[in-house]
């Protein structure tokens, strides 16, 4: 295995970028955030602290995926065909907190949340194609997003 010198700039900015995206939709849903707690929930649902924990640790990873696709030692074709899913999955990720915690169009989230599963496993593929790791990285993400559905499909349901 070749070990690759750390170009500092790019990592950051590429982990910045998931977390600003993160933190924009964070703001936007801020006010939304007292109705959900008063939301039945389904089984299983945990603590409130747990989701930013969670996704800080997810869009950290996320970054840290993008950051070796960016770096790669793989085709810009390859690269560049990796990235741009991952950019749309990260956008179809922000419009789901729209969906669900803004607009309460829960049922319409839960489908958006299937699509988003989709991006990130197409995603996950991409990655794989161009370095192992990265779609490694990306796991935690998809489990995540499964256990998000089912939260979600609950809170449809349950309310």
């Amino acid at each position: 295995m070749k070990v690759q010198k750390v170009d500092w700039k790019k990592l950051a900015v590429c982990i910045a970028l998931p977390l600003a995206v993160g933190g924009v939709a964070a703001l936007l849903t801020a006010g939304a955030m007292d109705a959900y707690r008063m939301l039945n929930k389904p089984a299983f649902s945990p603590p409130g602290w747990v989701f930013p924990v969670a996704w800080t640790v997810l869009y950290i990873l996320m970054g840290w995926a993008s950051y070796r696709i960016l770096t790669a030692d793989a085709s810009k074709e390859k690269k560049r065909d990796a990235l741009i899913l991952y950019s749309l999955q990260l956008a179809a990720n922000f419009f789901w907190s729209l969906l669900f915690f803004r607009w309460e169009l829960r049922l319409t989230a839960f489908f958006w949340l299937f699509g988003l599963w989709l991006l990130i496993y197409a995603t996950i593929r991409l990655f794989y194609r161009v370095e192992d790791l990265t779609g490694d990285l990306l796991l935690p993400y998809l489990l995540w997003t499964t256990y998000a559905a089912y939260l979600n499909l609950g809170a449809f349901l349950l309310n």
